[in-house]
């Protein structure tokens, strides 16, 4: 099945990056949600997403959002343009400037890595 350049692509949740962005407050989910709409078209939110780097030349992407004092990040790859992969949701607790923490990086990666192994059948 082909998809039309006007359609968006299929949206791909690994993980529990899905519950994890459902418990996010409606607001977010919703801001969220139209800048993970503009990926599917292929494009890019102006003011809330940001490449990551540091994950081998993937194209990864960052999107922001605070609400009520809050700090949310979503983390989606487009590096295979069969779909949008959301690989990770989760709401930033570091208070260390507005860099992504550690952990929330280990698991981006190990996410990525087994996205990669299925995409290219690498064992």
């Amino acid at each position: 099945m082909s998809r039309k350049a006007d359609e968006p692509r299929p949206l791909i949740w690994r993980g529990a990056s899905k519950a994890d962005f459902m418990a996010f407050p409606r607001f977010v989910q919703r801001e969220m949600g139209y800048a993970l709409f503009l990926a599917q078209m292929g494009g890019r939110h102006s003011t809330m997403a940001r490449t990551l780097s540091g994950f081998g030349g993937a194209a990864v992407v960052e999107i922001r959002e605070s609400y009520d004092g809050n700090a949310y990040r979503a983390v989606y790859s487009v590096r295979y343009a069969d779909a949008v992969y959301v690989l990770h949701a989760f709401q930033k607790k570091s208070k260390k400037g507005i860099a992504t923490p550690k952990a929330e990086l280990d698991l981006i990666e190990r996410r990525l890595k087994n996205l990669i192994k299925e995409k290219e059948g690498r064992q």
